[in-house]
């Protein structure tokens, strides 16, 4: 379905279903990483992707031009289309020194894990394990993580406040 969404997003023309059409994929992505078990990962895509985004995009869409103001022509440009397919292709060149998804010799199968299921209660206090793990072995980077997202969240309201007004024919920014 991810798929799916990607392709029916290069082929659409209109923002607004554009727009939507993100949300949907970021909300497939959420599923995705509650199926892998990344529930803080999910989360985390949940809110951003999901939900801010999406709402930024509509958003910005109040306040562009419409459809019959804006110049209709695509205008195709090899260059950013070529560096996207070679960062994708190093990506998945990248991939290749990864273990197996699901392999019981992968390095963190053989040391971080079995530290945490055995020592985790005792070193935490915490009967979960995940939350062990968030929320004392990943502190501080819990606490970064959230702070980045409330960072996001303030800087995205002030830019939606910004309102323009005319003062003696200049444009002056409240």
């Amino acid at each position: 379905m991810l798929a799916a969404t990607a392709v029916a997003l290069l082929c659409v023309r209109g923002l607004f279903v554009a727009s939507m059409l993100t949300g949907i994929y970021s909300l497939l992505s959420t599923a995705l990483f509650v199926l892998l078990d990344a529930v803080d990962v999910a989360f985390t895509e949940a809110a951003v992707g999901a939900g801010i985004t999406t709402v930024l995009f509509l958003a910005m869409l109040s306040k562009i031009p419409s459809r019959s103001e804006r110049s209709q022509a695509f205008n195709f440009q090899p260059l950013p289309f070529l560096v996207v397919l070679l960062t994708g292709g190093i990506l998945v060149y990248a991939t290749q020194d990864m273990p197996e998804f699901g392999d019981p010799k992968a390095p963190a199968n053989l040391h971080v894990a079995p530290k945490y299921i055995i020592e985790s209660e005792k070193e935490t206090g915490l009967p979960n394990m995940v939350t062990a793990v968030l929320a004392s072995y990943r502190g501080y980077d819990t606490l970064g993580e959230v702070t980045v997202i409330f960072t996001a969240g303030v800087g995205v309201l002030l830019l939606l406040g910004r309102k323009r007004r005319r003062v003696l024919g200049e444009s002056v920014e409240e």
